[in-house]
């Protein structure tokens, strides 16, 4: 029985962080129109997103939801992988 519990923020980022365990520190960037110069500003902040597989690699572009806080720091899962980083 999977409900969807209302609407949970989702956002899309970039995996910057794998060295801890069933955790991920996601960098998410964002366009902001200054409010006086009218210029778009590029904004990023990261969240610590739980990883339950430990699938993510750095680079990877992953899909994040909104959940319950897990830890002191960590209240966003990690929904899906979008995009495999490439590995050289």
């Amino acid at each position: 029985m999977s409900q969807e519990r209302g609407n949970r923020s989702t956002r899309v980022g970039v995996v910057v962080s794998n060295k801890m365990d069933k955790t991920v520190v996601v960098r998410v960037d964002n366009l902001v129109k200054h409010s006086v110069y009218k210029k778009f500003i590029k904004r990023k902040v990261t969240f610590k997103a739980h990883d339950e597989d430990n699938s993510c690699g750095i680079g990877d572009k992953v899909l994040i939801v909104e959940t319950r806080p897990l830890s002191k720091g960590k209240r966003w899962r990690v929904r899906q992988v979008l995009e495999k980083a490439v590995t050289a």
